[in-house]
């Protein structure tokens, strides 16, 4: 199967969805005589292999056509493309050839699978996946080499000390946000989402690290995980058997934890009497 240059050094992980046994065993047989290949599950209607697939942990999926139930185009069509494993179809129908490309399969193989055939499928995969993990290792090092660049630069101190501006990623650019037009700032693990006139932007930072960066007598931590602009909060909200909440100004409403309710009514009250 191979050509003397493998492009990946661990054998393709591979699932096989038949709803008919012999045509299963026959792939089976093609797969064990390739060598660099295993099979990891099996499932024999869309449903099945919908789990299967949801488990993750796989590289490509054998999948047949016309089967019981959800077929194997609705089923490549339910499937995230983003976390999808390569597809190759496998059925006695030549006429379904032009959806599965239109569904981005590697290849289109015929019942009886000829084993040649489907290694050089298998081939055919394993240079895919050889270019999306490419991809994805670009995408990180150029998401580490803008961190790096923009760690010294991405906010704007202003004669108080604190930050008056923060460069947020836009559409491919940089968008310099001034902080007066931030809502509201929602951390998401090692990056803050930060919420502005109805639009969001993800920022590589942890919140606490940008709450030291903003004004305390502008913004309030809400919870471990949110920062509100103070003069942005139009009531507190109490839910029935949940957390308080902040209502904003633009609608958002934003939990309080109990230990901040105090001060967040403190906050209101002082406003409605000022």
């Amino acid at each position: 199967m191979s050509d003397g240059n493998p492009i990946l050094t661990r054998p393709l992980r591979i699932a096989l969805v038949d709803d008919e046994p012999p045509a299963l065993r026959r792939l089976q047989m093609a797969i064990d005589k390739a060598g660099d290949a295993v099979v990891v599950g099996q499932a024999c209607n869309g449903e099945a292999a919908l789990e299967l697939i949801r488990q993750g942990g796989l590289d490509v999926v054998l999948l047949d056509i016309r089967m019981p139930g959800l077929s194997g185009l609705d089923l490549a069509r339910a499937v995230d493309p983003a976390s999808a494993p390569i597809f190759i179809f496998v059925t006695a129908f030549s006429r379904f050839a032009a959806d599965a490309f239109e569904l981005a399969a590697v290849d289109y193989l015929l019942k009886p699978v000829e084993f040649d055939r489907l290694h050089a499928a298998l081939d055919r995969a394993r240079r895919a996946l050889q270019g999306r993990e490419a991809n994805s290792r670009i995408a990180e090092l150029e998401e580490v080499v803008a961190a790096l660049r923009s760690a010294e630069t991405d906010t704007e101190p202003g004669e108080s000390g604190f930050a008056e501006e923060i460069w947020v990623p836009d559409r491919g650019d940089r968008l310099r946000l001034p902080v007066s037009l931030i809502d509201w700032v929602e951390a998401e693990r090692d990056y803050v989402r930060i919420h502005s006139r109805g639009r969001s932007f993800l920022v590589r930072k942890a919140i606490r690290k940008l709450q030291a960066e903003l004004d305390p007598e502008d913004f309030l931590r809400v919870h471990r995980g949110a920062l509100v602009r103070r003069d942005r909060i139009v009531r507190l909200a109490r839910r029935p058997g949940g957390p308080s909440a902040v209502v904003l100004q633009s609608g958002a409403e934003v939990p309080v934890a109990r230990r901040q309710a105090a001060q967040v009514r403190r906050l209101v009250g002082a406003r409605a009497t000022g």
